[in-house]
């Protein structure tokens, strides 16, 4: 596989946007069998010209299958435009008979789909449902994306612009790729079973009434509304099927575990109400969000993909009995960006601006980590990995070469 090109710009007109964003792809060298698949992340101030923004694309780069989605901010490798007209395109010169686009008009009947690039309307009827759906229909159950995110009209793309349901880009096993989920919220208690539960209420937890649990943890009563309303407001809930991951990392939660809301409680009964359907035997924990523990999580993730890749072009130097680098030198890491040919990283709108600190922060721990690859993403209101959707989450995942 070739390297990917990506190409980025902010303008509040989306036509000097994509000209700028083109210029940097020709300046890039072009793959020898030229282009085929086209990631294109929009921000919502485009929202309303979705279809002249796709058509512009397909004449611009004729013969290339389009996705991508609407964000409330976009990014690129070390950059990020969040809440201002922007756009980021990623062109990739796969196969095509190893990727196929979907969407309700294009369905997946009949070709080998190992994993897959989702993007979705959130306010798709039955969406926790059509996800694990979708995931029985790809041989390695893998899916990674987000949901589409817009004040102006939620648009998505798949050779076509689409409002509600799901569409995207499924690969076969030929396209090589690695995926990390990170989480940006830490518990404030310790994990408890749900052992009473109504649709989304939270009955009891380990026993005890729901309420309680979580005014401990909270080290606050009933009897100082004033302050308790506002860290009620600020609490989230960890929830997760899984009997012993959920806290993989010490105290951070694992890659099982889905983030929240907290949309209400009842003192009469003393009863939690979260923004999901819960049921007995579920885990949960009350949490925070925690920017710390977010950068050290993202950190991490990016590690574990360098390493992972480091790993893999020391054993393919010895399986072709190449020299191997000394100690401490700088050939693995070189290696491990060498190895990928783009990116493509999807994360929370909640986390997106200023929640890392800085302008760009968050996009550029990824660029620090991974190297200047050819990356792209956006701001999504929702997270997918696996059949799980996730929320104050990111998505990373990197296309590398074989």
């Amino acid at each position: 596989m070739n390297a990917f090109a990506c190409g980025h710009a902010a303008h509040p007109d989306w036509r000097m946007a994509l000209t700028m964003a083109a210029a940097q792809i020709d300046a890039q060298p072009q793959a020898p069998q030229g282009f085929t698949l086209g990631f294109a992340y929009f921000s919502d101030h485009y929202a309303a010209q979705a279809e002249a923004l796709l058509a512009a694309l397909r004449a611009r780069w004729p013969g290339v299958a389009w996705v991508g989605s609407v964000g409330v901010g976009v990014l690129a490798s070390g950059v990020e435009y969040f809440d201002e007209p922007a756009l980021a395109l990623l062109l990739a010169p796969l196969p095509r008979e190893q990727f196929r686009v979907f969407s309700g008009a294009q369905p997946l009947a009949g070709f080998a789909a190992f994993s897959a690039l989702v993007h979705a309307d959130p306010g798709t009827p039955e969406l926790a449902e059509l996800l694990p759906e979708l995931s029985q229909r790809t041989a390695s159950g893998y899916l990674f994306g987000g949901l589409a995110a817009s004040r102006n009209g939620v648009r998505h793309l798949a050779d076509g612009v689409w409002q509600g349901a799901l569409s995207g880009v499924a690969f076969t096993q030929d396209v090589a790729l690695l995926s990390r989920v990170t989480q940006g919220c830490q518990p404030i208690g310790p994990v408890r079973r749900i052992t009473a539960a109504e649709d989304h209420a939270v009955l009891a937890l380990d026993g005890e009434p729901a309420l309680r649990c979580l005014l401990r943890d909270l080290g606050m009563t009933l009897d100082e509304p004033r302050k308790l309303l506002p860290r009620l407001r600020s609490t989230l809930v960890g929830l997760s099927e899984e009997t012993e991951a959920m806290l993989a990392r010490g105290a951070l939660f694992g890659t099982d575990t889905r983030v929240r809301h907290l949309v209400g409680v009842d003192p009469a009964r003393e009863v939690v109400a979260v923004a999901e359907r819960v049921q007995p035997g579920m885990r949960l924990a009350f949490c925070g969000r925690d920017v710390q523990a977010a950068r050290r999580d993202l950190v991490r993730i990016c590690s574990e993909i360098r390493d992972e890749l480091e790993t893999q072009a020391l054993d393919r130097g010895a399986a072709v009995g190449a020299t191997q680098p000394a100690p401490g030198a700088a050939a693995p890491a070189d290696a491990a960006t060498r190895a990928i040919a783009g990116a493509i990283y999807i994360s929370c709108a909640g986390r997106g601006g200023p929640h890392f600190g800085a302008p760009s922060a968050e996009a550029q721990i990824v660029r620090h980590a991974l190297g200047d690859v050819p990356l792209v993403g956006f701001f999504a209101s929702g997270e997918i990995a696996r059949h799980h959707l996730y929320g104050y989450t990111g998505v990373l995942t990197v296309f590398t070469v074989p």
